[in-house]
Formats: structure tokens, C-alpha cells, sequence
């Protein structure tokens, strides 16, 4: 992509939904931008307030206004109470370039392959948007006015769609491919270890105060010392803890990421059949025995050869659509209007 620089209600809502920023018909097409459409110098600098046009991208002028939107509607949605954080301010407005410049070569693509919009879809979506609505009475009196640009954005999101829709037309992997996947792909396949632990838990309220933690930690030192001398865990556990007594302690199997990773560092040295000292938890002072431990198991390709399939096909095609792309970006010729201060410069501002 060549790219120059110059110096240079519900109603707004419902347009705010259909401007560059939101998911398009692909989730590919909203993921993170190709390299080649952000510029190489860094920072993006404020906008010339007297500047109408944002960028001209293969000819076709991009309002700031519209930019603008498309900024806003992102960090609506991306940022709690749309507050974005000053470190990501830059990628976030590099990142709604990008946008931009995608959505404009997709047309043209689209353009070029004679695509047209479907009507009978986009005619559907604005029926929608009169029944939500009917009883907005800012719709109503603005409605005729909105209706061209509306029908504009829908227009275009149909056209990329039926795009995207050809362009992910790949054709199934046959058998040998699959098993390929598969075989380089092997975490994708693989059952994670199992641990079957029992656990008697004496429950404290994070909350309490340390004397409470320093008795419930010498009752547990206590119940670990009988079963130390032979007391019977499941009836141990039956009787004192506060979770699984009903199952005599036993919580089934457990995989990674099910206990807190400090826990599961801990749980990670247990041998199978031995109760463990008592440790701390969120939820108060555990004893655990494990069980039972099941090593981590890669399922046979028989199993799992339509999920490799499902996968390896996904994986094509979002590759397809990835690579045009970035083949029409890195051909486009963007020009972007705006300044940049020499402070802006140096740190980055907006």
C-alpha cells in the first residue's frame, strides 16, 4: 500500500451500527489489521479540524466525519463506560485506519467480481429496524432523512458479505490433508491430565480476621494429624468439610485451569493415595488427597477426523480471505489529511 501524508437517539445509534468498526459479515474481516495497512510512522496525530476529507483511498475521499464515528463507535464498544486508556489511544486509531482502507478495496473487489447487494435482505433489515423503533418518535420524524445512508451501509456490508462468501469457497480437504492437520496439530487433539482429588475443606470468610484463619489452620493441622495415624478420609471428610461431604471429599476429575494456579502448582507434586498437608485457599484451609491421576492422552484420528476437518477447513478459509486482503491493501494507493505537531511527535498524543 502507498501511503502519503498532508498537512494540512436511536437513530444516531442505529447508524453508529453499520459504520466501519463493527463486525462486518466475517469475523476475519474485523480481526486484527494486516501490517501493511498501518502506517509506517508511528503516532497518529490530531485531526485538521478544517479538513472534510480524512483519507482518499484509491480515489474515493473518506469524511472525517465518518472516521470519527467509526473511532467512536469502537471505543463505545471496546472500553468500559467508553473510556479508552491513553496507551491505547494510537492503536486503536491506527487500527480504525486500517478499517478504512479494508472496507474500501473489499468494495472495489466486490465491484470488480460484478457483485450486487441483496436487495431483498437489506429491504428485511430496514423493515427490522421500523418495528424496533415504531415507537421512537426521533425515528419517525427522522427516518426519510436517515433512509439513503442506511440503505448505503447496508448495501455495502451485503456486498462484502457475498464477497467474503465466494472468497471462503475453498473446497473440503481431502482425507490426506486432514490427517496432516492432525498430525502437526496434536494439542488440538490431546485429551489435558486428569487429577481426581478428595478434599476436606474448612471453610473461612476471606474477610475474617487473621485469628480466625490461625484457628482454622490448627484445626486442620489437627484433623491432618488423625489422618496421618490411620482415620478414615472419606468419613473424615463426611463429617468436617464444607464442600463434597456428602461425597466424602471426592471431586470428581479435575483438569488444568479448573483450581487456582497456585493451587495446581501444589497439586502438581501429589502422589497418588497420600494426604497432603494442609494449605491455604480463597475459600479457607483444604487437606486434599489425589486419587487418581490421568496422564494427558492425543485421541485417535479415527475420533476426531470431522473436528479436523471442521478446523482445517476454518483455517483455509480464513486464510483466503486474510490474504485478499492483504493483496488489494498492499496495492491501494491511501492518502491521509492530517498534522502532526512536533509534541505529538515525541510522545504519542492524540
Amino acid at each position: 500500500m502507498k501511503i502519503h501524508s498532508a498537512m494540512s437517539c436511536p437513530c444516531r445509534a442505529l447508524l453508529f451500527a453499520i459504520v466501519v468498526g463493527l463486525p462486518l459479515a466475517s469475523a476475519a474481516a474485523d480481526g486484527p489489521a494486516p501490517a501493511a495497512a498501518v502506517e509506517a510512522a508511528a503516532p497518529l496525530a490530531r485531526l485538521d479540524p478544517h479538513a472534510s476529507v480524512f483519507a482518499i483511498i484509491n480515489g474515493r475521499s473518506i469524511p472525517t466525519q465518518e472516521y470519527e464515528t467509526a473511532f467512536t463507535t469502537l471505543v463505545k464498544q471496546r472500553f468500559y463506560h467508553g473510556q479508552i486508556p491513553e496507551s491505547d489511544l494510537l492503536a486503536v486509531r491506527e487500527e480504525i485506519k486500517a478499517k478504512l482502507v479494508q472496507r474500501v478495496v473489499l468494495l472495489e473487489e466486490a465491484e470488480r467480481r460484478k457483485i450486487q447487494p441483496d436487495e431483498a435482505q437489506i429491504e428485511e433489515t430496514l423493515a427490522g429496524y421500523d418495528k424496533r423503533y415504531a415507537s421512537s418518535p426521533q425515528w419517525r420524524e427522522n427516518r426519510e432523512r436517515l433512509l439513503p445512508e442506511l440503505k448505503k451501509q447496508l448495501a455495502e456490508q451485503s456486498l462484502i458479505a457475498q464477497l467474503d462468501k465466494q472468497v471462503r469457497a475453498v473446497g473440503e480437504p481431502d482425507e490426506k490433508a486432514v490427517r496432516a492437520f492432525y498430525e502437526k496439530n496434536g494439542q488440538l487433539f490431546t485429551e489435558p491430565e486428569k487429577l481426581r482429588l478428595a478434599v476436606i475443606l474448612l471453610a473461612v470468610d476471606p474477610s475474617s480476621p487473621a485469628t480466625a484463619w490461625q484457628s482454622t489452620r490448627q484445626e486442620a493441622k489437627a484433623i491432618y494429624g488423625r489422618l496421618a495415624g490411620g482415620a478414615d478420609f472419606a468419613e473424615t471428610a463426611r463429617l468436617h468439610s464444607s464442600v463434597y461431604a456428602e461425597n466424602s471429599g471426592d471431586m470428581g476429575y479435575l483438569h488444568r485451569g479448573m483450581v487456582p494456579e497456585l493451587i495446581q502448582e501444589k497439586i502438581d507434586k501429589f502422589e497418588v493415595g497420600k494426604i497432603n498437608e494442609p494449605i491455604d485457599t480463597l475459600e479457607g484451609v483444604a487437606i486434599f488427597k489425589l486419587l487418581d491421576r490421568l496422564a494427558a492422552k492425543k485421541r485417535d484420528f479415527a475420533d476426531v477426523a470431522g473436528r479436523a476437518r471442521e478446523l482445517l477447513l476454518r483455517e483455509r478459509q480464513d486464510q483466503a480471505w486474510k490474504d485478499l486482503i492483504d493483496r488489494l491493501v498492499a496495492k491501494a494507493e491511501v492518502k491521509f489529511m492530517y498534522v502532526i505537531t512536533a509534541e505529538q511527535r515525541d510522545t504519542g498524543q492524540k
